[in-house]
């Protein structure tokens, strides 16, 4: 099996089967984001213990590229400190969309998966949907609110 077949199913199994699927009840940050142009849709719920991603629910519906972002996400913040989340997001968006060099103090894991979606650039929104939810529920937090809805351009 080839890289490039290895990472396509990687993004084939979490978009059939999504982690982290569901809706937390009260949670402490809540997000959704809207691609209103392809019609991608992600809700985003976190619990905090502290500073640190306790619990993460993702839902939504869209291409596979979309809802596999969202669960490898959802995988990859779940644990992690507020600081490091948003430093894996920025490494993410950066890295493997933005092609700036990579950090090699941020491991992104199965994310590498979606690197090469950088080639189709209609499909860069589609991969950071997730991302961007993610940040602006974070920075919807820090301004005291516990609710964001975002909608792409």
């Amino acid at each position: 099996m080839a890289l490039d077949d290895l990472y396509r199913e990687i993004i084939l199994e979490h978009f059939r089967s999504p982690r982290n699927k569901g809706r937390l009840d009260n949670p402490d940050v809540f997000a959704e984001g809207v691609n209103p142009l392809c019609g991608d849709e992600v809700c985003l719920g976190l619990a905090l213990l502290g500073d640190r991603v306790q619990e993460v629910r993702v839902e939504g519906h869209g291409c596979s590229i979309s809802q596999a972002s969202c669960s490898m996400m959802s995988e990859a913040i779940k644990g992690r400190t507020l600081a490091e989340v948003e430093g894996l997001a920025q490494a993410f968006k950066g890295q493997m969309l933005g092609g700036e060099p990579a950090d090699p103090a941020v491991d992104l894991g199965d994310l590498e998966a979606l690197e090469g979606v950088k080639q189709f650039p209609v499909r860069i929104k589609c991969a950071l949907l997730a991302w961007n939810t993610l940040l602006g529920g974070l920075a919807s937090r820090a301004h005291g609110e516990r609710e964001v809805k975002l909608v792409e351009e």
